[in-house]
């Protein structure tokens, strides 16, 4: 058993603390608990036994909270009325309010929406929302919990969690690789696929490797621009050019052969990254669970990027 579970006050305790700090009255607090005065006085003692600390401070004809009971209720009410409404949902036969988290139209299609069966199939009571949008949206004002942004560090609100970071590398069909890898010279002989955004960020533009592999002044055989990314890797997919691919979001792709990645070290590390952004600190219980699934997700990605660019570099 875990031991962590062995330290929490009995939930019987935590109830009656919880109805007297939103009442600030024992009275009130016995009506709301359909109990006894004396009963849910004997519950506050029991709890500020149990933690060896008074979390009241007792006047006449009035209680105010300690520094513990502060600290205790700013915890415990919450988790309280939302392990109420999953209750009362359970209860009902009801569905408790789905999940959802925003990312970019080509995050969602190439790293959320594939992993996303595994997550459901193992927490079939849970409901997830899926809003890609490529604009930023305001989590609470769109009703979002999660969303997973790319930028910087210095950009992203506190408490934001990096997933992973980016690599862009060079990625084509098998057959586009054979004839176009040898030396980026010869990826001028190739149709080079563009992501046609305007806000595309550093090294995700064909200028920015050209640049830096000494080509600026060449002149490819032709683009062809996409302003969706995961159908601009599609088309690599399908051998209609070079990609600039994001080894994070197309590993599987690498990983059966379906891309074949230029060999390179010395350019595509960027500065930007994934991260991981919500709504509150306070989530919902299953809200919390699918972050842990998404973070455990992140773990994999990571691991498989280190071998892909590990085996390129040997």
């Amino acid at each position: 058993m875990d031991s962590q579970l062995l330290n929490l006050p009995p939930l019987d305790t935590l109830r009656g603390f919880v109805a007297v700090a939103r009442r600030m009255s024992i009275t009130q607090a016995a009506n709301d608990l359909c109990l006894t005065q004396s009963a849910v006085s004997r519950q506050i003692l029991a709890l500020e036994d149990y933690l060896g600390t008074p979390v009241f401070v007792r006047r006449h004809r009035a209680i105010t909270l300690t520094e513990t009971g502060e600290r205790l209720f700013a915890l415990a009410s919450p988790w309280m009325e939302r392990l109420a409404e999953f209750t009362d949902a359970v209860r009902h036969n009801d569905r408790v309010p789905p999940i959802t988290i925003t990312a970019s139209i080509g995050v969602t299609a190439l790293w959320v929406f594939p992993r996303l069966a595994a997550f459901q199939d193992a927490n079939p009571y849970i409901d997830v929302r899926v809003a890609a949008n490529n604009r930023v949206l305001d989590l609470k004002q769109e009703g979002i919990d999660l969303a997973i942004r790319y930028a910087r560090e210095a950009d992203v609100p506190a408490g934001a969690i990096k997933l992973f970071g980016e690599k862009v590398m060079p990625m084509a069909s098998k057959t586009v690789a054979e004839r176009s890898f040898k030396e980026p010279r010869s990826l001028l002989n190739e149709v080079l696929l563009e992501y046609d955004e305007p806000r595309a960020r550093p090294w995700l533009r064909w200028s920015d490797w050209l640049a830096a592999a000494g080509l600026e002044d060449a002149k490819p055989r032709s683009y062809l621009h996409c302003n969706h990314y995961n159908q601009l890797v599609q088309l690599a997919v399908d051998g209609h050019g070079v990609a600039l691919g994001r080894v994070a979001l197309v590993l599987p792709m690498l990983l059966d052969g379906r891309l074949v990645v230029m060999p390179t070290e010395r350019m595509g590390d960027s500065d930007y990254a994934y991260w991981l952004v919500a709504a509150s600190s306070d989530a919902r219980p299953e809200v919390a669970i699918f972050r842990e699934w998404l973070i455990s997700q992140v773990r994999e990605t990571v691991d498989q990027m280190e071998k892909i660019l590990l085996k390129k570099s040997a």
